[in-house]
């Protein structure tokens, strides 16, 4: 984490990115650490923000192009599995999106929207608006 602070916004955003992937990273540390280090609380917002939403395009695009091989091959999903993912998927819809900021469950639900083929607008407009949300009680909780 402490590679990611040196490197302020540019960190941030790398973060961002990348613990929306499946990695284990925590950009809510990263923020948390910048807010308190004094940065500007709007920037930090936008900037993880881009940088998260950015990152479940990255399993959206990973989802559409190559489901099968990387789920069933790379990531080691039983058919099974990834059959009752997609169900659970349709059953509660697209509105699924707004938690595609919570762990465990957010980059599951970006791949499988990829796989899905959801449209790309509404996948955007609904994990932004999620993300988004998520960084705003961060900020505000941390400078509250």
């Amino acid at each position: 984490m402490e590679y990611f602070t040196e490197l302020g916004y540019i960190g941030l955003f790398l973060s961002a990115f990348l613990a929306a992937t499946i990695l284990p990273l925590s950009s809510e540390l990263v923020l948390t650490l910048l807010l308190v280090n004094g940065l500007n609380p709007n920037l930090l917002v936008a900037v993880a923000t881009v940088g998260n939403v950015l990152g479940s395009f990255v399993n959206y695009a990973i989802g559409f192009w190559g489901s099968v091989f990387v789920v069933r091959k790379l990531l080691k999903v039983s058919e099974e599995k990834f059959k009752s993912s997609k169900h659970r998927f349709k059953k509660y819809g697209v509105w699924s999106l707004l938690f595609a900021w919570v762990p465990v469950i957010g980059d599951p639900l970006t791949l499988i929207a990829g796989a899905l083929r959801i449209n790309l607008f509404v996948f955007f407009v609904l994990v932004t608006i999620g993300k988004l949300g998520r960084y705003m009680v961060v900020t505000y909780v941390t400078l509250g």
